[in-house]
């Protein structure tokens, strides 16, 4: 198959430019697109590379030249901006082109995590209380709200905007933390009841006919026991700070009795109500009780080889060449 590869830069691209493995590891620390393109050289199709930051006619006019059978969408951002990820997909459905991935309303949907719970309500399913203070117009109390709380930005991905300060034990340092989201991310602040317990991701594959891998896990092993534990933005992504306190990601621990069955069947149901296309992640609390509730939904997870949906996938005896042969085989129009 011809496949594009398209991801996006915090630069400014050149005219002709392409990438190989190891420049997009080394040079340009996207480990994801390093992974992917190395492995669809592997599987021998032709490739070809397209780095985007802020210049739509160089997608059109490289899917006019190449004729790609199949883009493997990895974009996040354009010009920078994370909010403009829906619209790179809804080009290419524009250009009638087969891509990887989540469609423009699945997107929609998941970016905007205040949306997706209300959404997730309407149909009945757990989320954590929460409420919304909006950036043009900040909450000033917080009536009737059980402490702890948890806030994070409403539309940030990767745990960004995520640290120990997003944990609250009163209103004072709730409101206090979505000042500073409001502040420094310039967007509403998500306010959430803290649920305690175990943090499960459930990866899914598949349009019509859906895969559940089995499930992993976030584990805390150094971290005090009265303390509370959450993947923080240093906790995913600072090898550091996660060799100092233990924390690690894993097959999940053994479950109770009936949990992987209704978990598969809850990550369905989230998918699907999310209209999440291609692949996805459900990000779940399981509690002492064993109820299980739905944190949030990540369209397009990261598929670096040594990441979770991989290595959920690997569990399950997918290997990662037939993982992204099947991604591909699943990209629609």
């Amino acid at each position: 198959m011809k496949v594009l590869v398209l991801f996006d830069v915090a630069r400014p691209g050149t005219a002709g430019e392409t990438f190989s493995p190891r420049v997009l590891k080394e040079e340009e620390d996207k480990q994801t697109e390093a992974d992917v393109l190395s492995c669809l050289e592997k599987l021998g199709h032709q490739v070809e590379t397209l780095a985007v930051f802020d210049d739509v006619v160089s997608i059109v006019e490289k899917l006019k030249e190449f004729t790609p059978d199949v883009v493997f969408n990895l974009t996040e951002s354009f010009h920078s901006n994370r909010a403009h990820e829906p619209n790179i997909p809804a080009l290419l459905e524009l250009m009638r082109a087969r891509y990887t991935g989540a469609k423009p309303d699945g997107l929609i949907l998941c970016k905007d995590k205040a949306l997706a719970k209300k959404v997730l309500l309407y149909h009945r399913l757990r989320v954590p209380h929460f409420v919304i203070s909006p950036e043009s117009r900040p909450l000033k109390r917080l009536r009737r709200f059980v402490f702890p709380a948890f806030v994070k930005p409403v539309s940030e991905e990767s745990s960004d905007g995520i640290a120990k300060a997003s944990f609250a034990k009163s209103e004072e340092e709730a409101l206090e933390r979505a000042r500073f989201i409001h502040e420094k991310f310039q967007c509403d602040a998500l306010i959430e009841e803290y649920i305690e317990g175990r943090e499960l991701y459930v990866s899914v594959m598949g349009n019509s006919k859906l895969t559940v891998f089995p499930p992993r896990e976030i584990f805390f092993e150094q971290m005090p026991e009265d303390e509370p534990k959450f993947a923080t933005f240093k906790a995913k992504w600072d090898d550091t700070y996660r060799k100092k306190w233990g924390i690690k990601n894993g097959p999940a621990r053994e479950l109770p009795p009936g949990l992987q069955d209704k978990l598969t069947r809850l990550a369905r149901k989230v998918y699907r109500v999310l209209k999440i296309r291609g692949l996805g992640r459900i990000d779940v609390r399981l509690t002492a009780g064993g109820e299980i509730v739905i944190i949030e939904a990540n369209p397009n997870p990261s598929l670096a080889r040594e990441e979770d949906f991989a290595q959920s996938a690997a569990a399950a005896g997918v290997d990662y060449e037939q993982l992204i042969q099947k991604i591909l085989d699943t990209a629609g129009a």
